[in-house]
Formats: structure tokens, C-alpha cells, sequence
């Protein structure tokens, strides 16, 4: 059995118009902040020309579109106009404000609404006023929720005798559309307004423009507090490999010169060359402030520390290298093997009788670059692995680096038996862009 069609009465349809007005003008937020560059100009107050075009454009082209949509297809809900021109004027100053609304209002322009140009550019420059006026952290804090603190800012108000910037922001939209429903109803066919059947339907309306305006802050606001974070996420690890970083020096400058003090009376002149060889390597490494280098760099710096070490140990070391050539140019955190090598040198054969070997390798194996640091020393037991990668300074420092750099995607292993030698094994992922997540 057929049923008859079902229209909406004209209150239902006003409400339906500002819900879907508000969706759509959280929706285009919602894209707008996704953009990098339109999501770098709300992170920074101070905006040249370039960067203000760009919001002009990035607001202004979806805006008066909306308007052209109105005015083809009757689409009421996309017509934007007040709360576009006072928006862009809030964010990014009157100017800004006056381009979009002269913008939106060139397709009304051509339809006869010969208001809306006054109307569109005043609500731009009434958003750049309120912009120059209050402190800009008010503006961000200007969300839908205001209206239910509105008794206390009122009341805060009357009783400091001070303006309450929240509640000027939330006059701002409610006098432009009184504004408007005067000019509109006067004089129809010269200015857009979304008409009532019934009086307090207006009180609908007035509501609408309030969050249509507050709610694209709320979310800009969101997104940068979420940038700032990020950021300071990134200060804070670089902070933090820093000064893993930093402690590698000095344990490795201490135990060379425990090393030299040893060789000046019995070799002083191989504890001469030691002292050249050294002061050579911390000149190169204090001149160096990169974070993250190629293994084919961070392969010289070890082949310069094991000459210091050869100097000492002479014929009895021996280094060994198995580098596969497409891991030559894997990113890799500075310094990360140099207390791997020291660590096998002095745990692994300087009490050692006879020669020893250190070998070190590399190759890929899927989305990992692993690194193996061998030798053929003393060794470690499985139960003393736990106890030298959290006490010892060099061990725990590549452990801490790479848990910190790389989560759970980088691993550090220590493996050996007594007497047999031990291998330092770290897994790198070659996937993850490090450069982009470290602030230099």
C-alpha cells in the first residue's frame, strides 16, 4: 500500500538547515586542519601576507561556494556568510576577514543582494576588531561549551567590572545576525537571512551562528594543542638521546686515559701517539652535533678508536669486517657501536692471554639493518647478561638509546658463553623516517 510523502513543516525544516549549516562547517574544519601548511598558519599568531592568503583562499573558496549554492540551488544551509567572514577575521585579522567576505558575497552581489557586500565585509572587519582588541589565547579558548558557563562569566563580569573576552565573543555572532534579521526582514530580496515562523524559533538561529562560529575553533585549538605536544614530544626525546649521548664521551675518554696512564712509564712513547690519536677523535667529535649519521660514517669514527686501541694493544687485536655494501647508507644513531667495540675490548680479551679478534658485520634482513659486534674473548654466562646491559654505562647506554629512539621496533641483544667470546647484536628498522622525529 502506497503511503503519501511526508514534508517537513517549515520550523522542522529551519532547525534541519542550521544542523546541517553546523555540520558542514565542522566538516570543513575538520579537512581544513589535516592540510600542513593551513595547520602551520593557526600554530603561529605572527602571519605575513603569503600565509594569510592562504587561509583567505583556503576559507574564502569553499565559503562562496556555498553562496553560489544557495543562490542556484536554494540550498540555504550552505550559506556561510556570517560566520565565514567573522571567522577568517578572528583567526588572521580584519583584512583577512574583509577578502572572505567580499568573496562570499560577489555570487550574492550578482543576484540583486545588493547588501551583502556591506554586510559580509563588516562582519570581517568586526571579527578583525575583536582580534586586535582581546588577548588571542581568549579567542582559542571561544567554544560551543561557552554557553553553559555564560551565568558565571556574566556574573565574574559584573563583579570585577572587567570585560570578559568570552562573553564580547559570544555577543560578536548574536549582534551581526540581529544585525542581519533587522536588514533582512526590512528589506528581503537585498539581504540573505534565514527567516522564523515562528518568534522563538529565532532563538534557534541566534544559537546556531554562536556554535557555527565557536565549534571550527574548538577543533583548530585542538589540532594545535596536539601539534604542541608533538613538538614538545620531539624536545624531549632529543633531550633525552642528548644526554645519552653525552655520558658516552667522557666513559670512553675516562678509560683511554686510565689506558694511557698505564703506557707512560713503561711505553711513553706509545702513550704519546695514544694522546695524538685521541685528541684527533674528540676534536671530530666535538665539532659534530648530528644526532643520527650513515653506518659508513659512524664506521670511520670506530675505525679511529680502534687505532687508539691497536696503538695499546698492538699485534694482539684484530679486526675483522663483513659490512654487506646496502647497509653502507643505513641511518643510524651517532656513536651507537663505539661502546659496543670499547665493551669488547675490555671485557673480552684485555685480561686475555694471546691474540683476539673483533669482528664486525652488517646486513639486512627484511625491514631490519643488523649490526653484530663479535669477539672471541673472555666471554659472559646468561646470567650475567641482565646485570651488563642495566649496570655498566656503555651497554645500557645502547640499549636506552635504541628503547628510546625506537620503541619496541629496536632491539639490543647480548649473547656469549664463557670462554668462547660474546656478540652485541642491535636491529635498527630501516622503514622509520628518524629524521622527522628528532628535532636537531
Amino acid at each position: 500500500m502506497l503511503q503519501e510523502p511526508k514534508f517537513l513543516s517549515a520550523g522542522q525544516f529551519l532547525l534541519t538547515t542550521l544542523v546541517v549549516k553546523l555540520a558542514a562547517m565542522a566538516a570543513l574544519a575538520t579537512m581544513l586542519a589535516r592540510y600542513r601548511r593551513f595547520r602551520h598558519i593557526l600554530i603561529f599568531e605572527q602571519r605575513n601576507w603569503p600565509d594569510r592568503l592562504v587561509f583567505a583562499v583556503g576559507l574564502g573558496v569553499p565559503f562562496t561556494a556555498g553562496v553560489a549554492s544557495r543562490i542556484l540551488l536554494n540550498y540555504d544551509a550552505a550559506d556561510l556568510t556570517l560566520e565565514g567572514a567573522l571567522l577568517a577575521g578572528l583567526i588572521a585579522g580584519p583584512y583577512t576577514g574583509a577578502i572572505v567576505g567580499l568573496s562570499m558575497s560577489l555570487p550574492a552581489l550578482a543576484a540583486g543582494e545588493y547588501g551583502a557586500p556591506f554586510f559580509a565585509v563588516g562582519c570581517g572587519f568586526a571579527g578583525g576588531g575583536f582580534r586586535e582588541a582581546c588577548p588571542k589565547e581568549d579567542i582559542w579558548d571561544f567554544s560551543p561549551f561557552v554557553i553553559f558557563s555564560l551565568p558565571r562569566y556574566v556574573w565574574r563580569m559584573l563583579r570585577d567590572m572587567q570585560i570578559n573576552w568570552q562573553v564580547m565573543l559570544l555577543l560578536a555572532p548574536i549582534g551581526l545576525e540581529f544585525i542581519r534579521q533587522m536588514v533582512g526582514n526590512r528589506y528581503p530580496l537585498r539581504l540573505f537571512h534565514l527567516s522564523s515562523p515562528e518568534p522563538w524559533l529565532t532563538l534557534f538561529v541566534y544559537v546556531a551562528a554562536i556554535l557555527t562560529v565557536s565549534t571550527p575553533i574548538k577543533i583548530w585549538n585542538n589540532a594545535r594543542i596536539e601539534h604542541r605536544l608533538q613538538e614538545q614530544e620531539k624536545l624531549l626525546l632529543a633531550a633525552k638521546v642528548e644526554a645519552l649521548k653525552s655520558q658516552i664521551n667522557p666513559h670512553f675518554l675516562f678509560n683511554t686515559l686510565t689506558s694511557v696512564s698505564s703506557l707512560i712509564r713503561s711505553q711513553p712513547e706509545t702513550a704519546r701517539a695514544v694522546i695524538q690519536k685521541l685528541s684527533g677523535l674528540l676534536r671530530k667529535l666535538m665539532q659534530s652535533q648530528e644526532q643520527f649519521v650513515t653506518l659508513r660514517d659512524e664506521l670511520v669514527a670506530i675505525d679511529e678508536y680502534l687505532d687508539i686501541e691497536q696503538v695499546r694493544f698492538g699485534s694482539r687485536l684484530c679486526v675483522k669486517k663483513s659490512i654487506a655494501p646496502d647497509t653502507l647508507d643505513v641511518i643510524v644513531p651517532s656513536l651507537l657501536l663505539q661502546p659496543l667495540v670499547e665493551n669488547c675490548i675490555k671485557h673480552g680479551f684485555a685480561r686475555k692471554v694471546g691474540p683476539g679478534t673483533i669482528t664486525i658485520a652488517s646486513r639486512r634482513e627484511g625491514d631490519l639493518a643488523v649490526i653484530e659486534i663479535e669477539d672471541d674473548g673472555l666471554g659472559i654466562s646468561d646470567e650475567r647478561v641482565p646485570q651488563a646491559l642495566s649496570s655498566g654505562i656503555g651497554l645500557s647506554n645502547v640499549n636506552e638509546r635504541l628503547r628510546v629512539l625506537y620503541g619496541n621496533q629496536g632491539r639490543f641483544a647480548l649473547v656469549g658463553s664463557p670462554g668462547r667470546g660474546a656478540i652485541a647484536r642491535v636491529e635498527i628498522p630501516l622503514a622509520l623516517a628518524i629524521e622527522e622525529r628528532i628535532t636537531a
